[in-house]
């Protein structure tokens, strides 16, 4: 089973994107997704962001983990 986790993008720059997984902050990979924004939030997976993602998303996700542990 593959997991992402959701991030909060914190800045940008040259195709990296700072990000903030529940304190955590790491630099991911921001190439693969257009018109990324500081305050968007987005699934990271392997260290690269592969989506962006609502709030409805990141409710939903943090509800499978609970569940999951």
């Amino acid at each position: 089973m593959c997991v992402g986790l959701s991030a909060k993008v914190v800045k940008i720059n040259e195709g990296i994107a700072t990000v903030d997984a529940s304190g955590a902050r790491r630099d991911v990979s921001a190439e693969f997704i257009d018109d990324l924004e500081p305050g968007d939030y987005v699934m990271v997976h392997a260290g690269i962001a592969i989506a962006k993602i609502t709030d409805d998303d990141i409710s939903e996700t943090n509800d499978l983990l609970e569940g999951a542990f």
